[in-house]
């Protein structure tokens, strides 16, 4: 870097890049701006004129190249605006930004006024535009109104062209504002009557947000122009110091530089403080209050599509950059653009999130606005205070704690926390009185539980400021003061006020005592935040992933490696935070801080991050926080003084003080002064920088060369930077492939690229959305096959499913022709509906071609489901529980997915192609083949695993099912005679008990959604001749999602017969549909696929069936090992446990094939002899008086043991069902475990005399061997808290 401060040479140094005049280029004329989309039956006055750079200084500089497009646009954002003499010229000034292509950004701040025109040409246009328009109007004039004949003084609101200033607020009225819709004669513009102005922009451009200093230099400098006296020296010399003499203020120094009349302050924040934001954080929270920015922050974090909608540019602005601000450490990764030029409207319908500013023209209503897509919208009407929340939205973590944190700090600057005027006494919040903390939480309950959005009026702080300087308070105050209570410290209120009154005499002006206490109420709003972030993330350093060598091969495999161990950092928060975490961890900014995380072992951390793991680090000194902590208690921020002083130090003691202006070497006769004119500059002084002999560039460029030498040993170990950038920007463009529209270039081929770059960016989307998807379904067998990630929570998993949600919305609202309804997807859904029943009634076909038949469940039982596009529209249609359009199509592709039909369905949506044309454009993603085949395969790879989206979501909804009873009717009556009736139970409830129609077995019933089935208690009242029953299977469907479950039986019901059982409970296991098309399956959750085949217990004693005394007690350890299991998962992802006590496989079953060998009955086909016969005659010895008093001499637990046994045993005897010996044995078991007794009652059972009568020599019970070690086994289950379904408990009473 030369020495030389030349236009290029020390450009990052320097405080402005460039200096710039916009306005009326008085060659070319009145050129109308057609891009900015004017209505021509305006009045001449209030439409819209091209806007030219007509100076820019220094030409160009190397690292920030001039954009001339992009600054005019954002200059004037709504061109050129005209006025007369009667009309308000109150200057304007509003900030832009421009961000480049890598996401570097510069600011631009503008001061708009008024100069008259002195053109003669320009007057006669207008007036013949006046003329023409006048002679138009007069042909309607019959239409217009009587306001045509009002005033000609009435001022016209300047709204229409360019925004109004923060100071000025302007409320129209309805009368003036049917006078200028309908241009009447009173606004017209007379050349000889009439003097005419034209709006004129100064800017200046500068790497950082120097918002005040900058606002108050071109102040001083428009206030120079407009003086009645010359200034002091030409304009030219105050601009050239600006540019090349004012240096950019060191990290933690303050700098002074001059202006035209006053010197001006800035300062730049230390390495370890927050970075700079000069814009006013507390202007945003007066326009939109606590609870409304609070939720705007939580839609921003979660990367959804926010929309700023004001009148007022700066507006727009402020809120952007506040927001935007509040984010550290993370940073915003998609389009950004605070100011949205007329001309850029087709940006809103970029399918990507988006930060996006939205000038709003008067008097428009939110209703008439037409946006692209709202499904995934945030909208925000700043002006009116009023915020518009996507569905689906979860809450930030301690969210009342947080605004009562961030409230405690806008009282004590006088700010009402709800938004609107700011209240006038700012000490008044200095109190910190009872009455006063009363007040505020009063009005912050009142503010979290408001359903307008946090807009209330500042009730609180009224009553606050009418209690100050009462009588009877004062009164009060005396009394309490004797009893040593504290009412309200009102001598400290006059003792702040008398303070304040002494500090604004004390050297510095009110200006500047205004500008510290914004940069101290910034800063302290910035600490509340960054606190938020500090405790949430503490310990996010232990879960992120480093396992590459070096940065190439991390940077080469970026899109394959898993960087954040999600489910673990998941699993360790607070449960109150996870709907907000788990969200958040899938968003780009904090894949984005990840990346910077890893890549800060190989490079220079980030400054960012260096802060943010300063302010970790130094939380942990203070605060020993234990890792495995998951507390959810609210630590308030400890660094709000400490950070404030810094700033205040910086401001009252100033470091540095730049070059004054001077005299520059100026040809003799310019720069002359003519007031209300800005003068022409003279371009050749301020093309170019000073030479060498500046100290401050001497100062910055040698610094530079330090650090450039230190930096050249390390070369060889760090990659080519371009490489880097470039290997960046894909690691982090995953599917977000725009980063930032250019403002520059708006040719047809520029937006036909953007449009493509969108389509590749969605594909790409969705090709990740589904795999992350299914390497979440598919668990261990995924990790195992190199895919990432073993376990996954519900909430996660819920989480991946919203956001494939939100990608389908996009992809459906890209290139809409005409937006119908908030939802794109549903709206599409309902045009296809509507032909599709058209189709039916013409063709008076009762089913369409759209619907076929899924092949049978089964072979026997429920007849096929249709598979059917509309049908499953109608279940939607017909949930009262959703509202919107946007639920609706949430509700419909959940469903989809769950039946395993999203593919197919959207597939046949598509295939009607006029349709498609006649919604959609042509560069629309859903008209681009190619990719819409790429995009359903990925969608169809979604078939190969289970989802319960739908059933698991809707838990309140009405679902039919129905049930079929399916006997075996070679062995048994093929009619019965009982009534028989039945119960469905699943993990969300049950139906109840449902009678059928005798000899029917089949029958539909509607209840509130009863989730998985788990079991069905099927019995009969034994009435008639022919009670008994002998029943194969129960088949139960859900008519909605189409998940059928089998409850298999294989046993009597009946007195007499098996084991006299008139009611049985059957545990469920979901049905695999054979459809050819559905790929590979996943086995259902209910068995796991090496667990061994069910040996039913009646045919044990068949030939060669028997289990050896291995696989007895391999399958005892197996069914506890997956109880243990079980209760290791998340507590929502743990399925039923009814399963594994009772089902195939379970617990019961193993213990049944322990009882059962070497049980001497065997051989009689168990009609007569049960093992609950063994239990009852073991009952009968142990209740036998002198077996009593044998046991009386044994240990006390033994006979604990024996009294327990049998008042279980006895209190099952004495129930009122009739659930047969079987179903004894089995509710035994589950009691035994539920109550942690399963272990001690074996031991007595293998010690009680009656089993030498029932069991042979070598049976596993008489092996006290294999006892110990079935109890060892058994003992583990006792870790565990079990709870069993109502369905097995019902009437069993100790």
């Amino acid at each position: 870097m030369s020495a030389t401060m030349s236009g290029s040479g020390s450009a990052p140094c320097r405080f402005a890049h460039y200096f710039i005049i916009c306005g009326i280029d008085n060659e070319t004329g009145l050129e109308p701006d057609a891009l900015a989309g004017e209505n021509f039956d305006q009045s001449p006055l209030k439409r819209t004129f091209k806007s030219k750079v007509l100076a820019h200084y220094p030409k160009n500089i190397e690292c920030n190249p001039f954009d001339q497009d992009a600054v005019n646009m954002l200059c004037m954002p709504k061109g050129l605006s005209f006025r007369t003499q009667r009309d308000s010229r109150a200057p304007q000034f509003h900030s832009f930004l421009i961000t480049r292509e890598d996401g570097s950004r510069t600011y631009g701040f503008v001061h708009t006024f008024y100069e008259e025109v002195t053109s003669p040409q320009i007057c006669s246009a207008m007036q013949t535009l006046h003329q023409m328009h006048q002679a138009e109007h007069n042909a309607s004039a019959h239409n217009c109104p009587s306001a045509s004949s009002s005033s000609p003084s009435s001022s016209s609101s300047s709204m229409d062209s360019l925004a109004s200033s923060l100071d000025e607020v302007e409320s129209p009225t309805s009368a003036q504002g049917s006078r200028r819709n309908c241009g009447c004669s009173g606004e017209g513009y007379d050349s000889v009557r009439d003097t005419l102005y034209v709006s004129k922009a100064m800017c200046l451009i500068t790497p950082m947000p120097f918002m005040h200093a900058c606002k108050r230099f071109l102040s001083q400098l428009h206030h120079a122009v407009t003086s009645n006296q010359p200034p002091p020296l030409p304009l030219e010399s105050y601009i050239y110091n600006i540019l090349y003499e004012v240096p950019l203020p060191p990290p933690g120094r303050s700098l002074k530089f001059h202006g035209v009349y006053e010197p001006i302050l800035c300062q730049r924040p230390g390495a370890g403080e927050l970075p700079l934001a000069d814009f006013p954080l507390g202007e945003a929270f007066r326009l939109l209050g606590v609870e409304n920015l609070v939720q705007l922050f939580t839609c921003v974090l979660l990367e959804m599509q926010i929309l700023l909608y004001s009148q007022d540019y700066q507006r727009l602005m402020v809120v952007a950059e506040g927001i935007t601000t509040l984010l550290f450490p993370f940073q915003w990764q998609h389009v950004y653009v605070p100011i949205l030029p007329a001309s850029l409207l087709h940006f809103l319908d970029a399918p990507v999130p988006y930060l996006m500013g939205l000038q709003s023209k008067e008097g428009t209503d939110r209703s008439k606005l037409e946006l692209p897509q709202e499904a995934n919208l945030c909208f925000v009407d700043i002006d009116n205070h009023y915020i518009e929340l996507p569905e689906d939205f979860p809450q930030f973590p301690n969210k009342p704690e947080f605004i009562q944190e961030l409230t405690e700090v806008l009282l004590s600057f006088g700010l009402s926390p709800e938004g609107g005027n700011t209240s006038p006494a700012p000490s008044i919040a200095k109190q910190t009185s009872t009455l006063e903390t009363e007040l505020k939480s009063v009005s912050l309950s009142e503010l979290v539980d408001d359903k307008r959005n946090g807009n209330l009026g500042g009730e609180a702080l009224d009553v606050l400021e009418l209690l100050q300087g009462n009588p009877t308070l004062e009164r009060l105050q005396a009394l309490a003061k004797r009893t040593g209570v504290k009412v309200a410290r009102l001598e400290a209120l006059a003792a702040g006020q008398k303070a304040v009154g002494e500090e604004s005499v004390g050297g510095r002006s009110p200006k500047e005592e205004q500008e510290l206490r914004n940069a101290k109420l910034n800063v302290q709003l910035r600490e509340v935040f960054a606190a938020r972030f500090a405790t949430m993330f503490a310990d996010y350093e232990s879960f992120v992933i480093q396992n590459s060598p070096d940065l190439e091969s991390w940077l080469t495999n970026r899109e394959q490696m898993h960087n954040f161990d999600k489910a673990s950092f998941l699993s360790d928060q607070p449960e109150p935070y996870l709907p907000f975490l788990s969200h958040f961890i899938e968003t780009q900014m904090f894949a984005t801080f990840i990346d910077n995380k890893i890549i800060s072992q190989w490079e220079e951390k980030e400054p960012l991050l260096r802060v943010f793991d300063g302010r970790i680090e130094k939380a942990r000194l203070y605060n020993v926080r234990a890792p495995s902590l998951r507390s959810s208690i609210y630590q308030k921020c400890t660094f709000l003084k400490e950070s404030a002083q810094a700033i205040e130090q910086r401001l009252r003691k100033i470091d540095h003080t730049a070059i004054h202006p001077h005299l520059l070497n100026m040809k003799i006769g310019q720069g002359k002064y003519q007031q209300g004119f800005f003068p022409k500059l003279q371009a050749d002084v301020l093309a170019s920088g000073p030479t060498s002999n500046n100290r401050w560039s001497n100062r910055t460029c040698s610094t530079q060369r330090k650090v450039d030498r230190h930096r050249q040993p390390n070369d060889h170990l760090v990659l080519d930077n371009d490489l880097k950038e470039k290997y960046m920007q894909e690691a982090r463009n995953l599917g977000k492939n725009l980063r930032q529209p250019k403002l520059s270039d708006l040719s047809p081929a520029v937006i036909a690229q953007t449009n493509w770059k969108f389509v590749e960016g969605l594909l790409k989307e969705c090709k990740i959305k589904t795999k992350r998807m299914l390497v979440e379904k598919m668990g261990r067998e995924a990790v195992e096959m190199g895919h990432g990630e073993a376990n996954i929570t519900g909430l996660e998993e819920n989480t991946l499913i919203a956001s494939l949600c939100d990608l389908l919305e996009r992809i459906w609202s890209h290139g809409l022709q005409v937006k119908q309804g908030k939802s794109a997807l549903w709206s599409h859904l309902l045009h296809y509906q509507a032909r599709e029943e058209k189709n039916e009634l013409q063709s008076e076909s009762p089913v369409s071609n759209s619907q076929d038949k899924r092949k049978p469940e089964s072979s026997v039982g429920l007849p096929a489901l249709r598979v059917s596009l509309i049908q499953d529209m109608r279940h939607i249609q017909n949930m009262g529980e959703i509202k919107t359009d946007v639920g609706r199509a949430r509700a419909w592709i959940r469903l989809s997915l769950e039946k395993k039909l999203l593919s197919q369905h959207l597939k046949q949506l598509l295939s009607n192609q006029t349709l498609t044309k006649k919604l959609y454009k042509r560069y629309a993603f859903l008209r681009c083949e190619e990719e819409k085949e790429q995009f359903l395969f990925h969608l169809l790879s979604l078939n190969t695993v289970d989802y319960f989206c739908f059933t698991s979501v809707f838990t309140t909804i009405m679902i039919p099912y129905r049930a079929v009873i399916i006997p075996i009717k070679k062995l048994s009556n093929a009619m019965t005679t009982s009534n028989p009736w039945l119960c469905v139970s699943g993990e969300l409830g049950d139906s109840g008990i449902l009678q059928i129609t005798k000899n029917v077995l089949e029958m539909t019933f509607d209840c509130q959604n009863i989730g998985r089935l788990t079991t069905v208690q099927l019995g009969h009242d034994n009435s008639g001749l022919l009670a008994k029953w002998l029943v194969d299977c129960v088949m139960v469907r859900n008519e909605i999602t189409g998940h059928t479950y089998k409850f298999p039986c294989g046993r009597w019901l009946g007195k007499g017969v098996d084991d006299g059982s008139l009611e049985r409970v059957l545990i469920g296991e979901l049905v695999v549909p054979c459809n050819d098309e559905d790929g590979g399956r996943t086995p259902p959750l209910q068995r796991s696929p090496s667990q061994i085949r069910r040996i039913s217990i009646t045919s044990l004693t068949g030939r060669g069936n028997k289990p050896t005394t291995v696989q007895i007690q391999e399958s005892i350890g197996e069914a506890v090992n997956n109880i243990i299991k079980h209760f290791h998962k998340p507590e929502k992802e743990r399925g039923s446990l009814t399963v594994l006590l009772c089902g195939e496989g379970g617990l019961v079953w193993a213990l049944e094939q322990f009882f059962h060998h070497g049980f001497r009955t065997a051989r009689l086909f168990q009609k007569n002899v049960f093992v609950w016969d063994f239990f009852e005659r073991a009952v009968a010895l142990m209740v036998n008086a002198d077996h009593i008093e044998d046991i009386q001499e044994t240990p006390e637990p033994l006979s604990l043991t024996c009294e327990s046994f049998c008042r279980y045993v006895n209190a099952i005897n004495n129930m009122p069902r009739n659930i047969g010996k079987d179903g004894k044995f089995q509710l035994l078991v589950c009691l035994g475990a539920r109550d942690r007794l399963l272990p001690q009652w074996l031991p007595l059972l293998a010690e009680c005399p009656v089993i030498t009568r029932m069991y042979e020599e070598n049976a596993l019970l008489r092996d006290k061997l294999t006892v110990s070690s079935v109890v060892a086994v058994l003992q583990t289950v006792n870790d565990f808290p079990i709870t069993l379904e109502t369905s097995l408990t019902k009437c069993f009473e100790l």
